[in-house]
């Protein structure tokens, strides 16, 4: 049986809908059009296309996806300006790689409650476990 849907009110913006295109080179990356349309299918000519960059970076977990906006008119701009889109989106990706490893690393481990009388055998008293406390 299929999952609820979180947002019950799953309803699509007749206003808002794009046509997907993809473009490749097949070697560096992927650039998405997003092309408005009418909910008729038909181009909506008083929105600008958005296009959107995808690449991928190598890390020590495996490849991780990227993807950022291209500030472009045309998909000639858009495939011109790919690279310089590219390097901010992956800065800004290692950037948040290095905050989120901040943030973890710097979080306190603190033991449950009892963890320590556990380790003692209960009362304050060496108990018969292994771990033996100075």
């Amino acid at each position: 049986m299929p999952a609820e849907p979180r947002n019950p009110d799953a309803s699509m913006d007749p206003a808002s809908l794009y046509r997907e295109e993809i473009v490749t080179d097949r070697r560096v990356g992927t650039i998405r059009l997003m092309t408005p349309i009418n909910a008729d299918g038909t181009s909506d000519a008083s929105r600008p296309t958005i296009y959107t960059g995808e690449a991928q970076i190598m890390t020590n977990m495996g490849a991780l996806p990227v993807s950022f906006d291209i500030e472009a008119t045309s998909l000639a701009e858009a495939v011109e300006r790919y690279g310089e889109s590219a390097k901010v989106g992956i800065e800004r990706t290692m950037r948040e790689l290095q905050e989120m490893r901040r943030q973890q690393s710097s979080g306190l481990i603190v033991p449950p409650a009892g963890a320590a009388s556990a380790l003692t055998g209960g009362m304050g008293g060496m108990g018969g476990g292994k771990i033996q406390l100075p």
